[in-house]
């Protein structure tokens, strides 16, 4: 059946969205999975467990030399520089380092030059008994002074032609650009992969994303890189991983290199063989733990192709002459000099365009709970906060996980659908950008034949960034979830979970013009290091059919917890159906902060600070980051004070004024204060920005110079902003018609981002291009850019 999707335009849309979609059919009912297909799986925990130490430590000889491999035979492999473990602490001093093999047994005396992969498969079961320590090797999330991110490649050198690596090298214990230690082992894989998986050009530029990935998680989550070489022309083949447990045996192409702090963990032999490797694995049972504790990643600028060569490799994994001195630099935060705030100015900008959609091939094909019924007494026009309120969240709903569960329910899509998708914002967790939308339509492509046909329509969708080419200036390609697609025609689940009650409403409403909407309106908000959230406003939409005119009703907040890196893309859980309610401020539906406390970027510690949008300018509440789905742990910001009373709509306790419509804020090592980007609701597509302008340098409590007993954020409510200026100056959509839903990706930039010390940042935006959006051009697009502030 074709049905019609209604673009409508408003700019009464209760939170300032002047574009939405009014669905003027029903959408039929798929059977989907059960609520139990998202739990996550139980796997055995080693938070706590005690790493025994190898055998024989590595001698440490304090001599001030850099690091070289100047010797590997059979049963030793000498350096000289630093001690494996100070590339952890923000350390400098640099050692003579001499590792030797634990004694020989009869598994580990084959040659190094052995093929089978059986042999390594031995000794990686081994290592599933033993967990890294998560505090040992845990990155500063911070250091003074500059440094150079690992990731220096981000598409392959055009040409480019690997080298073969194994099976000579197996074994090999050598440093990487960023001056990390590893070790190459060869024909292993590992399952607990680090997602999406990556497209380089060398064995190198490989483990530089591993380094890169520990680099913006501030702690080591990527433990082992493995290298595919040949899959160079085109497909993916870069694989992360965050253990060494779980191992099989894969090809002899396969080219590994594990952090050699790990291996030791894991009593690995330095010189072992792939036979050895093997025998040892075998020997131990199948507990596995995930090696590390950390953070979330990003990438940073681009080198030449030249850089990425795999001459580097000729360097680092000689076993016949020493490597190259490097000069070792830890990952962190640069911070500006000085003990004053320096004001921020554009320093340039570059447009990258539209994104553009690749949608996955597959679904989850499993024929699960169905909906409810509603009484007719419930199906009537007017807001009724029961149906959020009093329903479990709907089974048909909220992107499905690929787990062991789902794993054997995948099938093909067999028409790849177009997807318009309208508004959203972003944000980076677990090492992936995101790209959450509010609502988004799916139709067949239109043709010559054909002006294509509706197929489905949700109220918000999300999908990742791959290929980062947004490093390189180029349009952002983005990639749906598998555990988002219901069915193979492309019929979606939608990202935010509805209610039972909501759902049943919309199924039987929203043909005649009502429905119940959960919108992504702020960026993600950090919460740890695994989980993001996100504050949704609850929409109700009631459409006049005969003047096509909507009318958008906030009836409330939700709270979203959202987690990336699996499978099936990411997934946004709704732990609590309503946490504010109609007829009080929009807390956090704007956006929040993460305020970190003194355990630094990616801690449990530390508050959550949510901006209220009222008339005016934005009120402010804070709760504790641990309390976040307790509403009677909140407080208020009365203009003097916190307090527990909430403040009524008509408050002017301000930490900002001005007619403000999207807005973000964040804390620039830089530039030592804190930074505002908006729009606002003057339709004018243009992204203004201020700075706090404190009288001295403003310190987290985490970072050198920091007072851990204070809260650097709550100087937002101490000093003023300045001027408004503008930041960018964005194109009008092809229709015509202004930008809206306009924010910033913080972290996309790596060490070179503006909330690591850098200068870049990632715009995105929504323009209507009033074209049929069925077409490749679709009727909007998400449109990037990005700006310097020096």
């Amino acid at each position: 059946m074709t049905r019609a999707l209604l673009l409508v335009t408003s700019l009464t849309a209760v939170t300032a969205r002047p574009h939405v979609h009014a669905l003027m059919q029903p959408s039929e009912a798929v059977p989907l999975h059960p609520t139990a297909i998202n739990a996550p799986l139980v796997e055995p925990s080693h938070a706590n467990a005690t790493i025994s130490a190898p055998s024989q430590l590595p001698s440490v000889d304090p001599s001030p030399k850099p690091l070289e491999l100047i010797l590997q035979d059979g049963r030793q492999t000498w350096f000289r520089g630093a001690h494996p473990k100070s590339q952890h602490h923000g350390l400098h001093h640099k050692h003579t380092t001499k590792v030797s093999t634990p004694p020989t047994t009869a598994a580990v005396t084959l040659p190094i030059s052995s093929t089978d992969p059986s042999d390594n498969l031995r000794l990686a079961r081994r290592i599933q008994t033993v967990s890294s320590n998560p505090n040992q090797g845990a990155y500063q999330s911070w250091i003074l002074g500059g440094f150079s991110n690992p990731s220096s490649a981000s598409a392959p050198a055009a040409g480019s032609q690997p080298t073969s690596l194994c099976p000579a090298n197996n074994g090999t214990v050598f440093r990487s650009s960023s001056g990390i230690t590893y070790q190459t082992m060869c024909g292993i894989d590992y399952g607990d992969d680090i997602r999406p998986f990556l497209l380089v050009d060398s064995f190198d530029a490989c483990i530089q994303k591993c380094d890169a990935y520990n680099y913006d998680n501030h702690a080591v989550r990527c433990v082992a890189a493995l290298f595919i070489p040949s899959r160079v022309s085109g497909e993916d083949d870069c694989y992360l991983k965050s253990s060494i447990a779980h191992p099989s045996a894969g090809t002899s192409t396969v080219e590994g290199a594990i952090r050699y702090s790990v291996a030791q963990s894991a009593r690995l032999p330095v010189s072992a063989t792939s036979s050895s490797l093997l025998s040892l694995l075998s020997s131990t049972t199948s507990a596995s733990s995930r090696a590390s504790s950390s953070l979330p990643s990003s990438l940073s600028s681009t080198t030449s192709a030249s850089s990425r060569s795999s001459s580097t490799r000729s360097q680092t994994l000689s076993t016949t002459s020493p490597v190259a001195s490097v000069t070792v630099s830890q990952p962190g935060v640069t911070y500006g000099q000085g003990r004053s705030v320096i004001a921020p100015r554009v320093g340039g900008s570059k447009l990258h365009g539209p994104t553009q959609n690749r949608p996955t091939s597959q679904y989850i094909q499993y024929g699960g709970a169905q909906g409810i019924s509603l009484s007719r007494s419930l199906l009537r026009a007017g807001v009724n906060g029961d149906l959020s309120t009093g329903y479990d969240i709907s089974p048909q709903t909220g992107g499905l996980e690929v787990n062991i569960y789902t794993e054997n329910l995948l099938a093909p899509i067999r028409n790849t659908p177009r997807l318009s998708r309208d508004g959203g914002r972003g944000g980076y967790l677990n090492g992936q950008h995101l790209f959450m939308f509010c609502d988004t339509g799916t139709y067949s492509t239109a043709n010559s034949a054909s002006n294509g046909d509706f197929l489905d329509f949700v109220s918000s969708s999300v999908a990742v960034d791959v290929g980062m080419n947004a490093l390189s200036g180029r349009p952002i390609h983005l990639q749906d979830g598998i555990g988002g697609w219901s069915d193979d025609v492309g019929r979606q689940r939608g990202f935010a979970p509805l209610t039972q009650g909501e759902q049943a409403y919309n199924l039987e409403m929203q043909g005649q013009g009502q429905r119940y909407a959960v919108w992504i309106e702020s960026s993600l908000v950090p919460l740890d290091g695994e989980t993001g959230i996100i504050y949704a406003p609850i929409v109700y939409d009631n459409v006049n059919m005969v003047t096509r005119e909507p009318v958008f009703t906030y009836t409330g907040s939700t709270l979203l917890r959202v987690t990336a890196g699996g499978r099936g893309g990411p997934v946004a859980r709704r732990p609590i159906r309503k946490l504010f309610e109609q007829g009080e401020p929009e807390w956090g539906v704007a956006g929040a902060y993460r305020s970190w406390g003194p355990s630094g970027v990616g801690g449990t510690d530390g508050r959550v600070y949510l901006f209220g949008g009222v008339s005016g300018g934005m009120l402010m509440a804070r709760v504790a980051a641990d309390s976040i789905e307790d509403r009677d742990a909140y407080e208020y910001w009365t203009g003097s004070s916190w307090t527990t009373i909430m403040p009524s709509t008509t408050s002017k306790a301000f930490f900002i004024e001005g007619p403000i419509m999207d807005i973000d804020i964040f804390f620039s090592p830089r530039h030592m204060t804190f930074i505002v980007v908006y729009l606002t609701i003057y339709a004018d597509s243009t992204f203004y920005y201020r700075y706090l302008r404190a009288p001295n340098a403003i310190i987290p409590g985490y970072a050198p110079g920091g007072d851990k007993n204070s809260d650097y954020a709550e100087n937002l409510l101490k000093y003023d902003w300045s001027e408004e200026q503008v930041l960018y100056k964005a194109q009008t959509g092809l229709g015509g018609s202004f930008i809206y839903s306009g924010g910033v990706h913080t972290r996309y930039f790596g060490s070179d981002d503006i909330v690591n010390g850098g200068s870049r940042m990632l715009l995105s935006w929504t323009a209507p291009t009033g074209q049929n959006p069925a077409s490749a051009v679709t009727e909007y697009q998400i449109v990037t850019a990005e700006v310097n502030l020096v």
